[in-house]
């Protein structure tokens, strides 16, 4: 990738560089799936920990989970949701915009006083194309999304992941693997929002070839 295409990465609408990674163990929890699916999901966000040598955990000494993953068919059941009101502000209003918008999926984050991920919320709304999608594809879109504060518009055109021509499996693509496993460098700051970091981030990739 390019510099400038990294910068894309996390360049908002607005126009505004900014990025964030985790700044602690991840400690993922998920409601609203059968008990076989959540293996898949936890696999799916080890899987992305481990390539950017990052660290899971069984609690977070604050919040017990961190990185809460909700799977529903209606916007309106996140109302009726105990104490999600008090993680989420302005709820009511934001599940209106999202019904309004016919929107599949939300994330929201809250960040550390070093601007470093703290915790991510994510909301998936299983209409019947969400549910055709397989559970490992789903998983590991969720996954790459929540490892890094990617731009609004980062995976607009183009999703991070790829189906390799040979057995059809879905892989993530390399490109986007190096430019998580570079953000997660010891040498690179938890958070940016100067553009100039991704020539920082440019300069620690690295990109396996294809097999």
């Amino acid at each position: 990738m390019s510099p400038e295409e990294i910068e894309a990465l996390f360049t908002r609408r607005d126009g505004t560089y900014l990025f964030a990674r985790w700044g602690r163990p991840i400690v993922p929890v998920v409601f609203g799936v059968l008990d076989e699916t959540v293996p898949v999901i936890k696999g799916a966000i080890e899987a992305m920990v481990t390539l950017a040598g990052h660290r899971m955990a069984e609690t977070d000494p604050e919040l017990g989970a961190n990185l809460m993953l909700f799977f529903f068919r209606d916007w309106d059941e996140l109302l009726e949701l105990p104490d999600l009101g008090r993680m989420i502000p302005d709820l009511a209003p934001l599940v209106a915009r999202l019904k309004q918008g016919d929107a599949t999926q939300y994330r929201a984050f809250r960040f550390d006083d070093d601007g470093a991920i703290q915790a991510s919320f994510v909301f998936l709304r299983m209409s019947d194309e969400m549910a055709a999608i397989p559970a490992e594809t789903l998983a590991l879109t969720q996954a790459v999304q929540v490892m890094l504060l990617w731009s609004d518009s980062a995976f607009a055109n183009r999703s991070p992941l790829a189906v390799l021509p040979d057995n059809g499996a879905t892989v993530l693509r390399p490109e986007i693997a190096a430019v998580i496993a570079a953000a997660y460098d010891r040498m690179m700051p938890v958070a940016a929002d100067d553009a100039s970091h991704a020539l920082r981030l440019f300069a620690r990739l690295r990109v396996d070839p294809a097999p």
